[in-house]
């Protein structure tokens, strides 16, 4: 059972606000009063995930959904969540799901719904 902590609640409310923004550890344990390295140590226990993991992973659930249901290219949507380069948020999105974001639009549009895909796409 994972732990709740107020304080690491906070930071993920700031990554959620502003996904696109460059966090940093540093940044995010200064934002709620907690040395860097025990932040990443909470933040871990409490989420499973360290805190840059987890900011990728939100990252990319944003852009599961502007794929199914948006209108930008990839592009666009990579811009959106917070990436310097299409390549970059392709490369990223390959890592965690298994399948390129290109085939995943194509693939959940055809089928007509992100459940329709998930079969397909390895288990963060």
């Amino acid at each position: 059972m994972k732990l709740k902590d107020l304080r690491i609640e906070r930071a993920i409310v700031a990554m959620k606000a502003d996904p696109k923004r460059r966090w940093t550890v540093q940044e995010l344990a200064r934002l709620v009063g907690m040395s860097r390295a025990v932040f990443a140590k909470r933040f871990t226990e409490t989420k499973g995930v360290p805190p840059l993991r987890w900011l990728t992973e939100h990252r990319l659930s944003i852009a599961t959904a502007e794929l199914v249901n948006g209108h930008l290219a990839l592009a666009g949507v990579a811009e959106k969540v917070g990436y310097i380069s299409e390549f970059a948020f392709a490369k990223a999105f390959k890592r965690l799901f298994g399948v390129a974001p290109g085939t995943f639009r194509r693939t959940s549009r055809k089928l007509g719904s992100i459940e329709s895909i998930q079969p397909m796409m390895r288990a963060a």
